[in-house]
């Protein structure tokens, strides 16, 4: 073997599992596509890009002189903020040398005879592993629409998921966004104070409700230096993941007066207060979902003065949390705007792009710039593009036609020693600190393995057959609906399969459990 462990990824989890690998005296390599670290924070450029998680509680906890040597400038912390941060933390924890960047990997192909892994990467690295952990996110494969003629603009085009170093000039330019999702409400208002004119193709609406973000004071940050223990020990009990409590009360113990006044308190919350904090039936009883998005329609009436523009951007396919919620700054009141237009692609569908702009049903638009912010392939996207073939030279993607079959939402049967945290069958909260409980499993199966003498460890396929149904079985009380991009549904062709974990960080823990106290009986070889 070159090392014990190979990392696929710079991101988040990556870092972490490299982290976590040195120290338990494992030698290790991570290989990274891009040029930098921090994962979507290095590629996701785009003007506005931000965090929806409070930044504190999104970075690190696993030390408290890392936490201490830095400090956030905004509960929201933007791009560049978010990569100079996992600069920050590479640097300080002496991970750089350990990451090699420029290698993207194709290939990774596991030999049953020395029980390791062969991995490849597109530079010409070629490296040998007992262990691969495939740290690649679930938002790292870009997707674009398939339109007629995209090839042919001859204008600047790019997707926000692969924004170019340097700055995109939008001054005095005519400009499209193509998507409504998390990424495009981010642009949208972001760039329209440049821009000759901006154009928004929507095919369908989200409930966008305010971020709500705010300065760290001096006070603020000396709270959270001295309170770092009870921060971290707070979020390492939280079934989210967040600092937000719940809230215990449901809707219709309260009048219409009680109600609209405890929305208006959740509107001016901040991020995902509004999700975890608002009434305990928000997210299971329908007429108070239907409640909260009557009163979030007004707030959009009031805030877009054009009648017809403030209807095509209220949702009328989901409720609250059917889809994943953006979280905004400004972005209805762009609209308002008269530079700003809005085409909804249910009414006039793409024709074609052509060199001069975009075609659809009512006519062409021509642009100097399109922004596609079209979204992900969400959670199998990466892994399954990366060549990955286990025992008897089984594919991935073969193995996962129908949709992922995992456990854990970190490996599957048939792939020894392949791992897979922040996955697909993830987490539906803050990712860090849900990941954070499956890097910490990978180390501690990879630390059992070495002190009791084995090679491998894969799980059986009756008990990924266990976690796929409870997957399965709980799946249909999410509020995600099959029309959420958690279900693939954005990518044609691709299999309706819910990729998260519905039963969330207490079902991830409560099957992690299991494995521990059987110490890995029946995954060992």
């Amino acid at each position: 073997m070159d090392v014990d462990l190979v990392v696929i990824g710079a991101g988040v989890t990556g870092i972490h599992q490299l982290q976590r690998a040195l120290d338990t005296g494992l030698s290790a390599l991570l290989l990274e596509a891009g040029t930098g670290v921090g994962g979507v924070w290095h590629w996701n450029r785009y003007p506005g890009a931000r965090l929806d998680s409070e930044s504190y509680t999104y970075g690190y906890l696993f030390s408290k002189e890392l936490f201490e040597g830095w400090e956030w400038r905004e509960r929201f912390a933007g791009q560049p903020e978010n990569e100079r941060y996992f600069n920050y933390a590479v640097d300080a924890l002496g991970l750089r040398d350990r990451i090699r960047f420029g290698a993207r990997v194709n290939s990774a192909l596991y030999d049953e005879t020395s029980a390791t892994w062969l991995v490849r990467a597109d530079d010409g690295t070629e490296v040998r592993a007992r262990f691969v952990v495939a740290a690649t996110g679930v938002l790292s494969v870009p997707v674009l629409p398939d339109v007629p003629g995209r090839e042919d603009f001859a204008g600047v085009a790019h997707h926000t998921g692969l924004w170019p170093d340097t700055p995109v000039d939008f001054a005095g330019k005519r400009v499209a966004v193509v998507g409504t999702g998390s990424s495009g409400v981010q642009v949208i208002p972001s760039i329209v104070e440049d821009v000759a004119s901006l154009t928004v193709y929507q095919r369908s609406p989200n409930w966008c409700t305010p971020l709500n973000n705010e300065p760290i004071s001096a006070d603020q940050q000396a709270q959270l230096a001295s309170g770092f223990e009870e921060l971290r020990d707070t979020l390492h009990a939280s079934a989210s993941g967040f600092l937000h409590e719940p809230r215990d009360r449901t809707a219709f113990q309260d009048s219409k007066d009680e109600r609209w006044a405890v929305h208006e308190r959740m509107w001016n919350s901040p991020g995902f207060a509004k999700v975890i904090s608002h009434y305990a039936d928000m997210l299971t009883d329908k007429a108070a979902n239907d409640d909260w998005c009557l009163f979030m329609a007004e707030r959009i009436r009031e805030l877009v003065k054009d009648p017809a523009t403030a209807e095509r951007l209220i949702p009328t396919d989901h409720g609250w949390a059917g889809k994943r919620p953006p979280f905004v700054t400004g972005y209805s009141e762009t609209y308002n705007d008269p530079r700003v237009s809005l085409v909804d692609l249910r009414e006039n569908p793409f024709v074609r792009v052509t060199q001069s702009g975009i075609e659809t049903t009512d006519g062409l638009r021509e642009f100097d710039v399109i922004v596609w912010a079209s979204g992900f392939d969400f959670g199998t996207g990466a892994l399954n593009r990366m060549g990955v073939r286990g025992r008897g030279g089984l594919a991935l993607e073969d193995y996962w036609a129908d949709g992922p079959r995992t456990f854990l939402g970190l490996m599957s049967h048939g792939f020894p020693n392949f791992f897979f945290p922040g996955g697909p069958h993830g987490a539906a909260g803050n990712n860090p600190r849900y990941a954070e409980d499956q890097v910490d499993f990978i180390a501690d199966a990879i630390v059992y393995l070495r002190e009791h003498g084995h090679r491998a460890i894969e799980v059986p396929a009756d008990t990924e057959a266990g976690w796929n149904a409870m997957v399965e079985e709980l799946a249909v009380y999410s509020p995600f609906g099959e029309h959420s991009y958690f279900y693939g549904s954005n990518i044609a062709g691709k299999p309706r399969r819910f990729l998260l974990n519905p039963g969330g960080r207490p079902k991830l823990r409560e099957f992690m459990g299991e494995v521990l106290q059987s110490k890995y009986s029946r995954f060992l070889s």
